[in-house]
């Protein structure tokens, strides 16, 4: 694999490209190959909970389906605080039984984040997405178990350099989103802000991959 995309929401089959595409439960598209399906906390719809729950159940049973997501926490959202935290927790816990790492959309909620990780035992991988903090935060999430994802804010944001440049070269993931940069535009800056050859952190990359979507193989 030459590069992974964690999350993104454009479809664009590349051979070279191995891409995670973020999938919703009412719009699930099944000529894509690969991809993470959940409930993004911004379109909570409390009228079909029950059936995007029965959705996300059957395809995570799936091969294609490599993970859970994206879903979290967003304290800009209009859906209450304490709704998402149950619906968070409900697919956390679809989560555990297919035993499919989790990509994480959180904004304003990373306390809370970590605490329910603790709090319910979460023991699947958990993927920060687009990553766009400090440096402290970064650490207290890897501290805690979770990996960090960087993309779109890496390319947009030239003070995440030196945020990036201190995550260990075991705990991060990279992603397009919804820009229109490519996967290898993410790599080739990362591969500048580490210092390193594209090749060497193809590798790193991939074993991060490897151990993250372990029991996806």
């Amino acid at each position: 694999m030459k590069f992974f995309n964690l999350h993104t929401h454009q479809y664009t089959n590349q051979l070279n490209v191995l891409e995670l595409v973020n999938q919703y439960p009412q719009e699930f598209d099944a000529a894509i190959p690969f991809y993470s399906i959940g409930i993004h906390p911004l379109f909570i719809d409390e009228n079909r909970l029950e059936d995007d729950f029965k959705i996300i159940d059957d395809k995570l049973a799936l091969p294609g389906c490599l993970a859970l997501g994206e879903c979290g926490l967003d304290k800009r959202a209009e859906t209450p605080f304490d709704i998402q935290v149950t619906v968070f927790e409900k697919q956390l816990a679809l989560a555990e039984k297919h035993q499919k790492p989790v990509v994480i959309h959180c904004v304003g909620a990373f306390q809370e984040l970590i605490e329910i990780k603790k709090r319910l035992k979460i023991k699947v991988p958990m993927v920060v997405h687009g990553f766009s903090k400090k440096v402290e935060l970064a650490k207290q999430l890897i501290d805690n178990g979770f990996y960090v994802s960087f993309g779109k804010n890496l390319l947009r944001i030239p003070e995440l350099e030196y945020v990036f440049q201190s995550i260990p070269n075991n705990s991060f993931l990279l992603e397009t989103d919804m820009i229109e940069e490519g996967i290898q535009d993410v790599y080739a800056l990362a591969a500048k802000y580490k210092g390193l050859e594209l090749n060497e952190l193809q590798e790193i990359v991939n074993n991060n991959y490897n151990t993250v979507f372990k029991n996806q193989q």
